[in-house]
């Protein structure tokens, strides 16, 4: 089969054959139609992300596609079944506090390594294999646009931080990062779960004005400063009332006073969810004040990735329609074109812009589309 591989850190990715992937127990082997490319890939494959890759490897994190073969284990998978192939592998050997690598992509400490080495290879390729667990079904309509399905990999992210916050229906959210890739869907998910406004602070007017335009008056764009007196009163005043929640979903370059300011914008007993990069790089740690988190009796919870349920739940909504996949704006390539799409993802990294890699009949059927 044809992949892309990532034979060291800094060097432009290889297209190439590889041996096709071959199951064991308890193990999927999935076609790969479409796999997303994330705004920051270029940084992880050049190496500014320190991510605990191992080259040589075939990156990317999750796919959507069609199943080819399953094991003796699955008992409702079947071959030809459209399906979300979900990166985030969690050991079966310890329900408790399992390890987690993300396919393809990062791992945490030794257990999470060892995992990345077992299930080494992920998504820019033909086919790959994936655990059982790990295999969502989709919508049939799904492949009839895979590319845009593969969306589902950026909003499950968010999804999970919403659920980690307990967010519930008519709660007034803080996005911390809402112009970004991945905070700008998670206004788009917070408001498909019912949140009763959205604050989404920034500094670009065209992004803030975009969120403005497609989802109306719950969402407030607040547009930062940079002074955090000042921002902090602006979101307050913008939300009309108390903040219930806070999720930050910041990039590892931002400030962390940004982060900090948006934080404590939450109401008392109000909850903070963690979820971003704030401080990955180096830089101020987060430190928000003990007493203000004691006093208001305020949670602050970290939250990597998400748990397995929140797969089902955003498949969910994107097939309900409660949350609109049409608005997207996605640019695809095909493999060979991979640092084309590397390069173009960097560029394009605003809300609600995707890049893909297209694969296999898809690419057939896309030419067909446009012939």
């Amino acid at each position: 089969m044809r992949a892309v591989v990532l034979t060291e850190f800094g060097a432009p990715l290889v297209v190439g054959d590889v041996p096709d992937p071959v199951a064991g127990g308890g193990e999927v082997v999935v076609e790969v139609l479409a796999a997303s490319v994330a705004p920051y890939a270029a940084e992880v494959f050049g190496g500014a992300r320190r991510y605990p890759l191992v080259p040589p490897v075939v990156p990317g994190t999750g796919g959507v596609g069609r199943v080819l073969t399953v094991g003796s284990d699955a008992t409702r998978l079947r071959p030809g079944d459209p399906v979300w192939c979900d990166p985030t592998v969690r050991a079966r050997d310890d329900a408790l506090t399992p390890d987690i690598a993300l396919q393809g992509w990062s791992s945490r400490g030794e257990g999470g390594a060892r995992l990345a080495r077992h299930l080494h290879d992920g998504a820019f390729a033909e086919r790959m294999r994936v655990p059982t667990e790990n295999v969502y079904r989709l919508p049939a309509g799904a492949l009839d646009d895979p590319a845009r399905w593969a969306a589902l990999g950026v909003y499950v992210i968010a999804y999970g931080g919403l659920l980690a916050g307990g967010l519930e229906a008519g709660e007034t959210l803080l996005v911390s990062g809402a112009t970004g890739n991945l905070g700008s869907s998670a206004v788009a998910v917070a408001l498909a779960m019912g949140a009763g406004r959205v604050v989404a602070p920034g500094r670009s007017r065209a992004a803030l004005g975009l969120l403005a335009e497609r989802f109306g008056p719950r969402v407030r764009p607040v547009r930062l400063t940079g002074d955090g007196d000042t921002d902090r009163a602006a979101m307050s005043t913008a939300a009309e009332g108390p903040v219930d929640m806070v999720i930050d979903l910041l990039s590892p370059g931002a400030p962390s006073v940004v982060a900090r300011t948006a934080a404590m914008t939450v109401r008392e007993y109000g909850r903070v969810v963690l979820m971003g990069g704030v401080g990955m790089l180096g830089g101020d740690d987060f430190a928000l004040p003990y007493p203000w988190i004691m006093r208001n009796s305020v949670t602050v919870r970290g939250q990597w990735m998400y748990p397995r349920t929140a797969n089902v739940g955003i498949v969910r909504l994107l097939a309900s329609g409660a949350l609109d996949l049409a608005p997207e704006r996605v640019r695809t390539f095909g493999l060979d074109a991979v640092n084309d799409a590397v390069a173009y993802a960097a560029e394009h990294g605003g809300p609600y812009e995707r890049t893909a890699l297209l694969m296999g009949r898809a690419v057939n059927n896309r030419a067909q589309h446009m012939a």
